[in-house]
């Protein structure tokens, strides 16, 4: 006679406010689903949904990130989004608007993209 395991009951987690970080490199988009707290949620980047090489920097990648993401976040019962930008990939438009498409209000969009407050030294002069 073999034991039979009870499945654990999950508690449904409901979240009216999320913060995605949103990484766009000129290479590929990384994108993480955060609570206000800072716990990471859900994540996502173009080279996960099967894209490689340079098409992973594309707006299209980035799009086919933001409407992945946003199935899975309709299941945590989110309303409102804060988006914080970095870097100068080509994809930051387009998750935005993949994010505004799927029916999520964006109360805020930051850009926290680190500037140099005049940043390493330079290297020496060349002598040729």
């Amino acid at each position: 006679m073999a034991y039979k395991q009870k499945s654990k009951k999950h508690k449904k987690v409901r979240i009216e406010t999320v913060i995605a970080h949103v990484k766009s490199s000129f290479n590929n988009i990384l994108v993480s689903i955060t609570n206000p707290e800072g716990e990471v949620l859900l994540r996502c980047s173009a080279g996960k949904l099967g894209f490689k090489g340079a098409r992973k920097g594309t707006p299209f990648a980035a799009t086919q990130v933001g409407t992945t993401l946003a199935k899975d976040m309709a299941n945590f019962g989110v309303r409102t989004l804060e988006v914080n930008l970095q870097g100068p990939g080509s994809g930051r438009d387009s998750i935005v608007r993949a994010f505004q498409s799927s029916g999520f209000s964006i109360s805020i969009l930051r850009d926290v993209t680190p500037l140099p407050h005049n940043g390493c030294r330079p290297p020496k002069k060349r002598r040729v």
